[in-house]
Formats: structure tokens, sequence, C-alpha cells
């Protein structure tokens, strides 16, 4: 606590601090007058109205250190609520009685006639390192709940997006920065950084950064330490990029690495900037702290994400036949039923497509089957390629497929049907060196249909469509009616 009010002491000191001065009595009036000429140290406001007074309270003034008033003035007229500064009384006439009229708004620093400059100047020191300290411990006050409010936050969501723009936001509400923004670069990554969250715009993000005009984070990423600019057009460290920054008018920078048990977490780094001036001690310590805050939740929401990931890549190998790449027949029955569901409540038609590649046996037993394999999966690839996106294809078993067509009327299944072959006789597969001709039989049924009250009975139907395919010569279509 000595250290961060010594600090605000030292910051007071170096601007010009303002005192408001509202007197009404002649004798002590003459006095501050005598008080403050010849003194440079302060820079006094004389007020000539409790009006004047109340608007220059009601308008945001750090400067302003203290107010000098008096007994002889009507405080009930002045707001005093609105006065953020310690106010210092002159006590004139009365005594007793006007310590009693002080004491009713608080005033507990004053002066009793006769005045002495000494006593006065000491009130005053009071009053700056009150407000100081008062300050300090507001500032301070603001810090922890930012700090406390970050850990609540990354403690009730596993969301690394919403952690990282809470703390840009944050540090961007409590210090005055040009720039703030999380980092990242991956790590087989030399060339370039990614900005993942800035303060200016939570959806703008994943803007590529070229390394080479940033050595600050550069020497971040090799050292693991906090790197602090100063003065952005006098470090050294900044002289190869010094003409960019300069028509920026960057200041101060600085980037802090987010570690985590001596491992930078993807490497993440918070970078901030401003114009202004440089960044004081505190603020750096209020950077560290939120930085370490926000690292083991970053961690825990990081590891979340990449579990997902490989949950749902999990979930797609899951779902896909693994020889053709398609979807494989649980997955096909999955959906089926919901769109059977679907279709029946709702009055809707759809179809289905079964497909059986001719004389595959004696493609297995002519090129072997790892030829047969290859076949299976360019036909399965080619017709994927050539279907709607809503429609369901998926393989059967062997060499069988079925298709799924949602919202698809019998007349519609038959001309899908009838394109797709069209297309698929003029292919050549690359899996054949010869120019053996491969063809496939169709069989489509249709619902509503009498025969199919569930969703297994419309896949049985196609494939007794497709029999009568073969049975008509293969390379045919039929349609189960």
């Amino acid at each position: 606590m000595k250290k961060i009010l010594e600090e605000k002491i030292t910051d007071l000191k170096n601007f010009q601090k303002t005192i408001y001065v509202y007197e009404k009595d002649t004798e002590s009036l003459n006095f501050l007058k005598c008080f403050f000429k010849n003194r440079s140290d302060y820079s006094v406001v004389f007020m000539k109205s409790s009006a004047s007074l109340n608007s220059a309270v009601s308008k945001k003034n750090d400067s302003v250190v203290a107010l000098i008033t008096g007994t002889s003035v009507s405080l009930e007229k002045i707001n005093m609520q609105k006065i953020n500064f310690p106010v210092i009384a002159m006590v004139t006439g009365n005594i007793s009685e006007g310590i009693n009229y002080l004491s009713t708004y608080n005033i507990d620093s004053y002066l009793i006639k006769p005045f002495y400059k000494e006593d006065l100047d000491h009130k005053i020191n009071i009053a700056i390192n009150n407000k100081s300290l008062v300050e300090s411990v507001c500032t301070q006050k603001k810090d922890l709940e930012t700090i406390i409010e970050l850990t609540y936050l990354v403690s009730s969501t596993l969301d690394p997006t919403e952690v990282l723009y809470f703390v840009v936001r944050k540090i961007a509400e409590i210090t005055e920065v040009t720039r703030c923004s999380i980092i990242s670069i991956p790590l087989q990554e030399k060339s370039h950084a990614y900005v993942i969250s800035t303060y200016e715009n939570v959806k703008k993000a994943h803007i590529k950064l070229d390394l080479k005009k940033y050595p600050e984070i550069r020497k971040a990423l090799a050292t693991k330490n906090t790197v602090f600019i100063k003065d952005a057009l006098k470090d050294p460290l900044l002289k190869e990029v010094r003409s960019i920054i300069a028509p920026l008018g960057i200041k101060s920078i600085v980037v802090i690495p987010i570690i985590f048990r001596h491992e930078v977490i993807g490497t993440l780094f918070l970078r901030t900037s401003r114009k202004s001036h440089t960044f004081t001690d505190k603020e750096l310590r209020l950077f560290h702290s939120i930085a370490n805050a926000s690292t083991n939740a970053l961690y825990n929401s990081f590891l979340y994400e990449k579990l997902n990931v490989e949950k749902l890549k999990l979930e797609k190998c899951a779902a896909k036949d693994y020889l053709t790449g398609i979807y494989n027949i649980r997955y096909f029955y999955g959906r089926l039923s919901e769109e059977f569901n679907r279709a029946s409540r709702h009055k809707i038609p759809f179809a289905c497509i079964m497909f059986d590649i001719d004389n595959f046996k004696k493609i297995n037993d002519t090129y072997g089957h790892r030829t047969g394999d290859a076949v299976l999966r360019e036909f399965a690839q080619y017709i994927r390629k050539h279907t709607r996106k809503c429609d369901i294809f998926a393989r059967y078993g062997g060499d069988e497929f079925i298709m799924f067509l949602p919202q698809t009327s019998e007349e519609g299944a038959l001309a899908e049907a009838r394109r797709l072959r069209t297309a698929f006789n003029k292919y050549k597969f690359k899996s054949l060196v010869t120019k053996h001709r491969i063809a496939v039989s169709i069989g489509i049924a249709s619902y509503p249909n009498k025969k199919v009250k569930k969703e297994d009975d419309i896949i049985t139907l196609a494939d007794n469509a497709m029999l009568l395919a073969k049975k008509k010569g293969k390379d045919s279509i039929a349609i189960f009616r």
C-alpha cells in the first residue's frame, strides 16, 4: 500500500494541481490571495458564485485536489455530493457555531482565525495525500473487482473465445490503451502470428500478422518473458520498424506471454499499446495479474475445445464407411428413421434408390480384390459428387449402395436415377487399365405406399425393385409398384 501511495503522489506531482476557492469573507479572501500569490505549484480558481462552483465540480477534473471555502458561505447551495476531493474550511466569527456548522457537512479539515500560512500549507498537503490515498484505494478496488470478475468468468465457461475477449475488454476499460489484443502463434509457425481476440471488435479475429514487423513479439516468443517498450521511437529493439510505427503515434508497448507450467499456451500473447504516455508499474502489475488469472481457464478451455474437435472427428469417422468414404448403413438407418417420422407426420413424399454394380464378382476375379475395392471407392465418390446435398447416400453392403431422397416423388426419383445412370455410363474408371465397362442395376421405391408402414419397408421395396432390374437384363431401372 505504501509503495502504491508513493507512486500516486509522484503521479500527482507530474501535473498542475488545481485548488478551487469559494469564500465571501473579505479578510479570509485577502489571506488566500496573498497565500497563493507566489505559489507556482498550485493553480487556483476563485469561484464567484455557488452556481459556477457546482458547474465546475459536475465536470470530471482529476487535477482538482481541494476546495477551500468558508463558514461565511451558504454550503447548502453547493452540491457537496458531487465534490470528490477534500474540503478545507476557513472558520470566521463564532468558532463553536462554525465548527458545528461544518460537522453537518462532514467537513473535518478547517483553519481557525487568526490564519497562518504554515497551517494552510499543511492542510493542503494533507488534502493532497488524502485524495491520493482515496484514489489508490478506489483503483485497487476496481482492479481487484476485475480480477474477481475474470476469475468467476473463467471458472464458469469453457468457451476460450469468451474468456479471451473478456481479458482484452477489461484491460481496455480500466486503462487508457490504443490497442489491446490476444495474439496466437501456432507451434509450427515462425513467420506469422494471428490476432484471435481484440477489444475493438469481438468478431474481428484471425487477422494475420507478419512477425518481421513485430520484433517485440519475436523477443517475447524467444525469451518467454514480458517485453516492455517505454518509448517506441527510441527503443533499439524497434529500430527496424520505426518508420512503420512513427505514423501510428504509438508511445508504449507491452507484450506478455500467457504461460502455463513453463510453456506458452499455444504461444498466446497479450499485446497492448498506447499513444499518450508510457505504461506505469501499477498497470504492468495489473496486466500480469489478469494474464495469470486467465491462464488455467484458457488451458482448460483449449483442452475442452480440442476434445470437442476430436469427438467430432470420431463421430464423423463412425458415420463413414471406411472403404468408400461415404455414409455407412448405421448412419443411414438413423437418418432414415428421422426422415420417415417427419414424412409420415406431415404427409411428405420421399423415395429410396438401391444401386448394385453388375457382375462385380467378375471384376474381383479378373483384376483382384484391391482393384475391386478401388472400383467401389470410385463409384461411391462419383455418385456422391453428382447428387444433391440433401440426399443421403450410403454403402449398403458389398457392392450395393442406397440413397434416400427427401421430399421426392416417384417421378422425381426416376428422373434422378436416369440422370445418374446416364452420367455413370460415360465415366471411365481410373482403377481399371482396360476399357472394361461397368454397368449398374437400379431399384426405386417411394412413399406414400400402402406397403410402407415402417422405415425398413422402404429399403425392402427398393431392394426388391433392384432385383427386378437385374432380372430385366441388368444395366436397367425398375420401380416397385
